[in-house]
Order: structure tokens, then sequence, then C-alpha cells
């Protein structure tokens, strides 16, 4: 069991004879568990790697495991999620500007302020391996600087150091910023679509911070929540294939290992269903996603249409994507490489259409925590035009009468509803239907996504991504 954290809010040398991607075990454990959550956030900082990708090959490669890779997992994390708080903290710390620190260097003072101020380990051993790890990447020198910062992190706990970096008196935005570890602008943004529910803010700036459940879906016709319960799962409270896993390795489920379950969150599953029991007019045998990459939400519908006798047609553009969505999927569904701006299917081919566009993330913050400091606002603006046509092009694929299911794992509202009301002034024909209903009508006891037309999921209110769904009717 890994170290918990105080707060809710969020070495080895190389070997000739290691397996791919490790170091052998060498030293003290603690050494390499550090080391492995360094060489991650490195990765992440240089290589726009994904720690939620990298971290588990990481732990495989070095044979950590149990409370190994739970401590490694939680410093990995953590640090990733705290950084801006302990950014804050470190500049207090310095007497060098943090830009000026060698970029290996501030990753580990990082990961010694994250271990100080957010982990039971006891100050004094923070600091120490911290100087350690310091004086492995950056040398003796630099090992001195590391213990200076680091004891005076270690002088007050985080409470304290709050007082200082997040004052009552300072702005709300630069206040929460600080406190929660979030960019201003994402900050803001997330105010702005709570609207009147502002007041929640914090929570939802908390519930970013706090490690997601690992949520399996039961395909349909393929595997049950009841099969998944008997491997240690329980089930989910809204979508009727969904079941948590309190612990333990997910592949380690059979039905995940013989892919008739899969890891997905429980919004990126009820936005699915969703779309699925819309009502229709007319014929019901053609589906598509038309964003399909990886998989998850595919994999879904195609096993919902197989057991109702349509088909789905799944296409990415990126060959790599729609490889996975290939091993997702049943044998009933096509799958091909596709540009959904440019479509490779006749106009009005399909029945439902789901929609699942490109985005900036801000709703999968909890399991993806780096990539709040990997984009800015410039990035919702650059994702826009492609939104927007991508919406035109899936309302084209689907006949008269027919949905299609905006999806966006963003609460971002220049991503949201901006996109789709900017989509419907400038076409007859399409009307939003009440979403929130429709998720209702698969899950009953849901409650808090909104008023409609549009469906809005939150973290701090249903445990999930912050999911947006958008059904839209040709009429």
């Amino acid at each position: 069991m890994s170290p918990a954290p105080r707060r809710r809010h969020g070495h080895g040398h190389p070997s000739r004879n290691r397996r791919p991607g490790g170091p052998r075990r060498t030293g003290r454990p603690e050494d390499l568990v550090r080391r492995t959550a360094f060489d991650v956030i490195r990765a992440v900082e240089t290589r726009d790697a994904y720690a939620n990708l990298l971290l588990p090959a990481r732990l495989r490669d070095r044979d950590l495991t149990g409370r190994d890779a739970a401590l490694a997992t939680e410093l990995t994390y953590g640090t990733l999620r705290g950084r801006g708080t302990y950014d804050a903290v470190l500049a207090l710390c310095s007497d060098r500007e943090l830009r000026r620190i060698d970029p290996p260097l501030l990753d580990v003072l990082r990961l010694g302020a994250h271990q100080i101020l957010a982990t039971r380990i006891p100050p004094h051993a923070a600091v120490g391996t911290a100087v350690d790890l310091a004086r492995t990447v950056a040398g003796p020198g630099q090992a001195k600087f590391a213990n200076a910062v680091l004891r005076k992190v270690a002088s007050r706990d985080l409470d304290g150091w709050f007082e200082i970096i997040a004052p009552p008196g300072g702005s709300e935005s630069a206040r929460l910023s600080a406190r929660y570890s979030h960019p201003g602008w994402i900050v803001n943004a997330l105010g702005d679509a709570l609207g009147p529910d502002r007041a929640e803010l914090p929570d939802l700036l908390e519930a970013d911070n706090l490690r997601p459940r690992v949520t399996l879906a039961a395909r349909p016709g393929r595997a049950t929540v009841a099969e998944l319960a008997e491997a240690g799962a329980e089930p989910a409270p809204h979508s009727p294939y969904a079941a948590i896993l309190p612990e333990g390795d997910p592949a380690a489920v059979p039905a995940v290992r013989e892919g008739r379950a899969a890891v997905q969150d429980e919004a990126s599953q009820l936005v699915a269903l969703a779309l699925a029991a819309a009502p229709l007019e007319g014929r019901d045998a053609r589906w598509a996603d038309l964003c399909a990459g990886p998989g998850g939400k595919a994999g879904l519908l195609s096993a919902l249409a197989t057991e109702r006798g349509a088909r789905l047609l799944a296409a990415d553009v990126q060959p790599h994507r729609a490889a996975l969505v290939g091993r997702a999927v049943d044998d009933r569904a096509a799958v091909i490489a596709a540009d959904g701006t440019v479509p490779a299917w006749r106009p009005g081919a399909f029945d439902r259409v789901l929609l699942d566009v490109p985005c900036t993330g801000l709703g999968a913050l909890r399991r993806r925590p780096e990539s709040r400091w990997r984009r800015g606002p410039e990035a919702v603006a650059e994702l826009g035009p492609l939104q927007r046509e991508l919406l035109r092009r899936a309302l084209d694929a689907v006949r008269p009468g027919g949905v299609v299911a905006y999806v966006t794992c963003s609460p971002h509202l220049a991503e949201t509803r901006v996109v789709v009301d900017d989509v419907l002034r400038e076409r007859d024909g399409v009307e939003p239907m009440d979403s929130p209903a429709a998720l209702t009508a698969v899950a009953p006891a849901l409650t808090g996504v909104g008023d409609g037309p549009y469906a809005q999921f939150w973290p701090h209110r249903h445990g999930t991504d912050a999911m947006f769904l958008a059904l839209l009717r040709r009429t």
C-alpha cells in the first residue's frame, strides 16, 4: 500500500542484463521506486508521453509490484497533479528563478516537494531520498542545492504554505489555482462551465486531483456485470454494464484479458447507451462511430448493435488508432481509417452516429494529470473549427429521422454547447433532443447532468470524467 495522502487534493543504475526499458533491482528498492517515478515524469516533460500509458510499462519492466508499485504510482501522479502548487512553494524556497533551474533537477524538487507535503513519508526521509536522486541525475553540487531548497519546503506543512501562496484576500482564480494546482485559465473555464453552480468549483477542482476509480464495461452478449463481480468488481451506480474494480490489475480479470470487457469510464458508457436508446423514426440497422479510436465506445456500441441486428461502421483518421478499434469491436462491425471531415460514406447512410470529437481533454484531468500543463487556452480555439466541421459532416451522414450524439471529454463551453449552437444556427432540419432525459432512460437514478437539452457529467457529482452529450435529430 502506498503512503496515503495527507490531504485529498491532491535508484537503480543501468544494467547490461536488465529487461528492456528498465534498470535491474540494485541498491535499495525505494531508490528504484523514485527513479521510476522520476523517469516517467521526465518522459512526460520531454517526449509528451502519457503517464497512464508509460508508467504501467515501466513497473513491469522493473519488476515493481505491490507496495513498491503503489508508491511509484502515487509519486508519479501526485507530482504531476500537484505541480502548480509545488512550483509556487519552490519559488519561495529557492534563490534561483524556477526557469533557471535545470529541468531534471526541477523535476526532482517537485518530486521531493510532493513527498514532503502530501504523503506520510517522514520529511527527513523525503528530503534525503530526493537529495540522493538529485546527486544521481544532476551531480553533487546540485544535490547540495536540492538539500537546501527541500529543507525550506519541509519547514511548513501544506496548510502552512497555502496561507502564503493562496491567501484569502487574493483573487479567486489565483487562490484556487495555487491551492488546487490548476492553471488559471482552466480554473476560469471550469467556473464558466458550472454557471449558476459555480460555488461547486472548489469541489470540482479537488475531484480532479483524486485518483479515479477503475471502471470496467461488460460488453453486452459477451460478459456480464455478475461475471465481473465474481472477479472482485462491484456493480457501478448507473450504467447497467459497469463495474468498479476496487484494487488490482484489470488485466487479471478474465473477461478483460479475453476482450469481453474493457476499462471504460461510466460516463463514457452512458453517452453511448443514450445514443443507442434514443427513439428513432423508421429503420435502425446502420450505426457509425466517426472518431472511434481507441475503441472504448465503439466496443460497447458494436455489441449493442449486434444484439439488435444492426451493424456498426467505426472510423478513425489515424490508422494505428483504427487498428486499436479493430481489436475492440466484434466480428459484425466494420473498421476503416477515414477522415470524418472528408466522408468515405454517402450522405444519409446511417441511422445512429456517435461523434466523440478531438478536444482538450479537460474532462479527464484525473486520469491524465499532465494534460493540464500541456495545453493553453489557444488549444481551444485551434480545435474549434475541426469540431464544427466534424459535426456538420456527422449531421450529413445521418438520415432524416436519425440521431447524432455529439460528445466531448471536456466541459469547456467553447468545446461543448457553443460548438453545437453554432452549427445548429447555420442549418435547418436539425433539432436538439432532451439529452438528460435520454440518459435517465438508461440510468434511472442519474441526476445532476443538467436541465437540457444538453447533458454534462462532473467528477465531483458523478465520480466520472466530465463528459458532455448533445443528442441531435435530423428532421
